[in-house]
């Protein structure tokens, strides 16, 4: 029954009938548009359900596109320029876990409670890295994009650099999206600490109408806006976050003649610049006894990623796919640690590490690893407070390596052993106490594989090393750092072991 209806049966029933009865109606009345109003509210939720779910394949296009299309070349060409596709690769997975965050961030920038960091670091190369990251996306579309920003720039800045990333990100995708032919270009200014950020296109432009739209969540105002991704939340996404960093954007376009996105907000620059230190090197293994580690986890994939991370450093690595064969595992090798995957098939890994407890005991250290908040799913009788933990950490995914190593560390009390200021002395004196065996057959492989590392022929150096490892049983260690260095892509160490391998076998 409609409103209008409601209102005339109870102008009848006040007239004609008992005040008792109009008062039941009224309260009925009452109760109606309230069922209305709920059910309304309940279809408007479930479409902004909807709208949001479908924008997440909108917010990381631009990312993954670099990632899938970085590991296509690898593919293609044998391995080669392996390093600089890695590092855009390993950018781009970064900036999709910020803006899974960010994600679910949406809610605190629209009630104003997100909270904002105070990064210092390099302007000038997180632009270029930016650019580098769309490049891929750019080119797929004959798209030149270019970087226009004076050499005046500061060297450091201070703001939030995951949300300026974000906001820079989501400008220049919109740009290369609704550009079918010429250049898309992010110019920057910088005056007294105000810096100007404008994205151009030659796109196909906006409107005079829809420039007040823009903005608004899930608006589309392309007229073939359909045919093109994503579902329209990026921009207010944009300048949510823009507001919320204490900047203002703005924007110009006329339609057919290309777009200039703006955006200024205030960048101070640190008062002294950060100490950049030297510190210790990369982490290169550990003093003391070898570990035994057992990881569990029913994604080969993941398993593959820290056995790569591991063995290198001189950890003795063992895997299973699944609880069961984990348990077995363990029972047989005594780890000193096992990292456990949470989602398993069959028992899960809260229950897989409630076994391993009882059965080890605390000697073994049990780290968790998971893509869901920390105790997630975990039983309430094995929480906090109930009884001995059966967990010693937990790891959230997706993980840096350092933040990981930093835990197995402190759980299993290592000293780490570190690259030094000397390490290409260190390698050469590796190398030089190479059996001699391998100093004369060996030569050849080492020569090439210095050659290779200068183009980043990485398949090719797999196989030489492979040649190495076959030369007889001394070889074997040999073959095994020389791998771990591959493995980390570290090409600088594989060539300076390979020149002082070949220094030495010259000389005896």
């Amino acid at each position: 029954m409609t409103a209008a209806a409601f209102d005339r049966l109870f102008a009848l029933v006040q007239a004609t009938g008992e005040p008792a009865d109009a008062q039941a109606l009224a309260q009925l009345q009452e109760a109606f548009a309230a069922q209305q109003s709920i059910q309304a509210a309940a279809v408007a939720a479930n479409e902004a359900k909807t709208r949001f779910l479908a924008s997440v394949s909108h917010e990381i296009r631009a990312p993954l596109n670099a990632i899938y299309g970085y590991a296509q070349l690898l593919e293609r060409n044998d391995g080669r320029g392996a390093l600089g596709a890695a590092r855009v690769i390993r950018r781009s997975s970064e900036h999709l876990s910020h803006l899974t965050e960010g994600l679910l961030d949406i809610s605190q920038v629209e009630s104003g409670l997100l909270k904002l960091r105070r990064d210092t670091f390099r302007l000038r190369a997180f632009l270029e890295q930016l650019i580098a990251m769309l490049e891929l996306q750019a080119s797929a579309r004959d798209l030149a994009l270019v970087l226009d920003c004076p050499p005046s720039l500061p060297e450091f800045v201070r703001a939030d650099q995951k949300r300026l990333r974000q906001v820079l990100i989501n400008l220049l995708s919109n740009a290369i999206k609704f550009t079918d032919a010429g250049s898309v270009t992010l110019k920057v200014h910088y005056r007294n600490e105000l810096a100007t950020f404008a994205v151009i296109d030659t796109g196909i432009g906006i409107a005079p109408s829809a420039a007040e739209r823009i903005f608004e969540p899930f608006e589309r105002v392309a007229d073939d806006a359909e045919a093109r991704p994503g579902i329209g939340l990026g921009l207010a996404i944009t300048q949510a976050l823009v507001r919320i960093m204490g900047g203002d954007i703005e924007v110009q376009s006329a339609l057919g003649a290309g777009s200039c996105f703006t955006v200024r907000m205030m960048l101070s620059q640190p008062l002294t610049p950060p100490v950049e230190e030297g510190g210790p090197g990369a982490i290169t293994g550990f003093a003391g006894r070898a570990r035994r580690v057992v990881l569990i986890d029913n994604d080969p994939a993941q398993l593959a990623l820290l056995t790569g991370l591991l063995e290198p450093l001189g950890f003795q690595v063992r895997t299973a796919g699944d609880g069961t064969a984990g348990l077995a595992l363990a029972a047989q090798v005594q780890p000193d640690m096992v990292l456990l995957d949470v989602s398993l098939p069959g028992q899960s890994g809260w229950d897989i590490a409630s076994t391993l407890r009882r059965r080890h005991g605390p000697a073994l250290r049990i780290v968790m690893l998971s893509g869901e908040a920390a105790n997630a799913g975990q039983p309430a009788e094995t929480g906090q407070g109930k009884g001995p933990p059966t967990h010693d950490a937990f790891v959230l995914k997706p993980f840096e390596f350092d933040a990981l190593l930093d835990v197995i560390s402190d759980q299993l009390e290592l000293e780490w052993v570190h690259r030094t200021p000397g390490y290409g002395a260190t390698r050469a004196a590796f190398a030089a106490s190479l059996p001699a065996l391998l100093q004369g057959p060996a030569k050849a492989h080492f020569g090439a594989i210095e050659k290779l590392v200068r183009i980043g022929h990485v398949r090719a150096i797999e196989a030489e090393i492979d040649a190495i490892a076959h030369l007889g049983p001394d070889a074997a260690p040999v073959a095994e750092r020389l791998r771990g260095m591959l493995d980390s892509f570290d090409l600088r160490a594989l060539s300076s072991f390979a020149k002082a391998a070949q220094m030495d076998g010259r000389s005896g």
